[in-house]
């Protein structure tokens, strides 16, 4: 989808800002670009619609390159969220969402059509936020806005540069929930750019770790976990959070031993454990099996925290429960895994505290 080959910029005072960076972002995906202020991620990603332009290497979308792109149409095609909202305060919210679709001649009915679509989409009502001011919004909910107007056009790549950090906790949580849900929904390829490494690990389908204008690590966020490539990445995700901030899929045993088939359970070839789960030919959950019996479980997405899986752990009676990524079971998460891994990080911190 997009791709850099050895792109460096240098700017007239000297200054490097990228040095001779590889990197492709797969079609749909999510990535998030993370690492110290001035490692180059938001150069990176302003590349992509030409707001920053190289000074050497090339830039391709769809294998294309990106000079080969009239400018216009190829920031037509590129949907643009930024922590500033810039929403125009003079215009209603159904005018700035439409900003883009006016531009490429959409007619009036299917814009409005796509204006209500996408407000039901992040629980704006149409009937209640179309005609009012941008002042009149929480936030929150101007952020939303912002991110819609770089939906309206339907473009095939959102870059998001820091769309949250000015945002309270609250706020900030519940649209990172928003945007997930709604990545799921529109696999659109999403650049996200961010400083904070629990939202970049929360968020990403892969994440991107620079220094100094260098890529050091592209990885899941659960193999940055357990395989950092060096000791910048290790001390960078370092231990920032709580061990219940821990993703899920950092713990979950991948092994799929409590996994199994729907062939296989029609089969009869099913597993002598107390609890497994069976998922359909395309690994989507099926269902649960506790104790003989058929059951419905809930599933846990994959970057959920460990908080967020007990929850629903407390509503159910199995000792374990799928764990899925883009609704493909990827393992299964249970009561032992969670306290192996609160163990060892708890064995961890007191050999840390009493070291000479």
């Amino acid at each position: 989808m997009i791709t850099f080959e050895n792109v460096t910029k240098t700017y007239t005072d000297g200054t490097t800002a990228l040095s001779s960076i590889n990197l492709s972002v797969k079609d749909g995906e999510l990535l998030t670009l993370i690492g110290p202020s001035g490692c180059g991620k938001t150069t990176t990603m302003k590349m992509i619609n030409r707001l920053i332009e190289p000074t050497s290497g090339e830039v391709f979308i769809h294998n294309k390159n990106i000079q080969d792109y009239n400018i216009h149409e190829l920031r037509w095609n590129i949907g643009y969220v930024l922590q500033e909202i810039a929403l125009f305060p003079h215009m209603t919210i159904e005018e700035n969402i439409s900003i883009v679709p006016e531009m490429k001649k959409w007619n009036k009915k299917d814009i409005s059509k796509r204006i209500d679509e996408l407000m039901k989409m992040v629980n704006l009502d149409p009937e209640i936020h179309r005609r009012r001011k941008p002042s009149e919004l929480s936030g929150g909910q101007q952020q939303r806005v912002g991110v819609l107007r770089a939906l309206a056009a339907d473009p095939d790549i959102i870059l998001m540069d820091e769309p949250f950090s000015a945002l309270d906790p609250i706020s900030r949580e519940q649209l990172q929930k928003d945007i997930l849900s709604l990545h799921k929904e529109i696999k659109k390829t999403i650049v996200f750019v961010t400083h904070d490494i629990d939202e970049a690990m929360a968020m990403g389908d892969r994440v991107c770790l620079m220094q100094e204008g260098e890529i050091v690590q592209v990885d899941s966020p659960q193999n940055l976990i357990l395989n950092p490539a060096n000791a910048f990445v290790e001390d960078f995700i370092g231990e920032r959070k709580s061990p219940w901030q821990t993703a899920v899929d950092v713990i979950i045993d991948q092994t799929q031993q409590h996994v199994i088939s729907l062939n296989e359970f029609e089969e009869g070839a099913v597993p002598q454990l107390e609890a497994y789960v069976v998922k359909d030919s395309n690994g989507a959950f099926l269902f649960g099996v506790y104790k003989g019996e058929k059951v419905d479980m809930p599933v846990i997405e994959h970057g959920k925290t460990l908080t967020e899986a007990m929850s629903e752990f407390e509503k159910v009676r199995y000792p374990l429960l799928p764990v899925a990524r883009n609704n493909s079971v990827i393992g299964t998460l249970s009561y032992k895994d969670m306290v192996f891994h609160l163990k060892k990080q708890m064995m961890k911190t007191k050999s840390e505290v009493i070291k000479p």
